[in-house]
């Protein structure tokens, strides 16, 4: 079957600021579950691929897509990039998808305007998050899967293994990079999962929207919030992309040692 927009979405049970977050219940289901139902609705995706590590604690994460019915890539634990191109690879599709499993409020409507964006441009690689407007969570990354191989093929410093696409967007030269937005600037909105005070949040929005209308997205996340504001006080400050920033400054300082 010719797959032209494979969704591979990466999870682990080693959060270091949140251990085994994408296994945690809210509304009596595990993130990754909920999660899960959302991809479904992206009617752009032709077929989706949980991404773990072979380490034995991500063997909770196998038995969970084995219950859901949903297909599990097994790899490298540290070399992210390697993950990803494996478990695409046996596909063979034309592009990617990627979403990570800590953003349990993923809006598919626009998992599909970020996919429809990428293929009107002829995009090598598109971003909903290179110039953040949407709010922190409903990330998604779309790239065609000769670029993702590239990527595998040249990247070669820990940061650009660790981080699936890091090295596509630091090499504009080499591919042409799409930014998708929207008018309005969410990006000091955070609806994903890294610490405690974001499962309360992610949490509270569950319980208040999931039992009456299971398909709620953006819009209603944000009517909510308007009715109830004190819930954007509950993980405000957390910096965006700061595992990223981290492992960065990181490299950094290494390089500087070492020269």
């Amino acid at each position: 079957m010719r797959i032209r927009y494979l969704a591979v979405i990466q999870a682990r049970m080693s959060s270091s600021r949140l251990p085994g977050k994408v296994l945690l219940p809210v509304c009596g289901k595990p993130l990754l579950a909920l999660m899960v139902e959302r991809v479904r609705r992206a009617t752009r995706i032709d077929h989706f691929i949980i991404a773990t590590s072979t380490s034995a604690d991500d063997d909770a994460i196998k038995k969970t897509c084995d219950v859901l019915g949903v297909p599990c890539f097994r790899g490298s634990l540290d070399d992210v990039l390697d993950r990803y191109y494996q478990a695409a690879l046996a596909f063979q599709p034309e592009n990617v998808i990627r979403m990570t499993a800590d953003c349990p409020v993923i809006d598919p409507e626009i998992v599909d305007r970020t996919i429809d964006f990428f293929q009107e441009g002829g995009f090598d690689y598109v971003g909903n998050a290179l110039k953040p407007t949407f709010p922190d969570g409903l990330n998604c990354e779309v790239m065609t899967f000769r670029s993702l191989q590239r990527a595998w093929q040249e990247a070669d410093r820990k940061t650009q293994r660790e981080h699936v696409t890091l090295y596509i967007y630091q090499h504009p030269e080499q591919f042409k990079l799409g930014s998708f937005e929207q008018a309005q600037d969410l990006s000091h909105l955070r609806w994903t999962v890294d610490h405690p005070c974001d499962l309360e949040l992610i949490r509270t929005i569950y319980e208040e929207l999931y039992s009456g209308k299971p398909e709620f997205g953006m819009n209603d996340i944000l009517t909510l919030l308007k009715q109830k504001p004190e819930l954007i006080d509950l993980n405000a400050g957390i910096i965006r992309n700061e595992a990223l920033k981290k492992s960065l400054v990181q490299e950094k300082s290494v390089k500087s040692i070492s020269e």
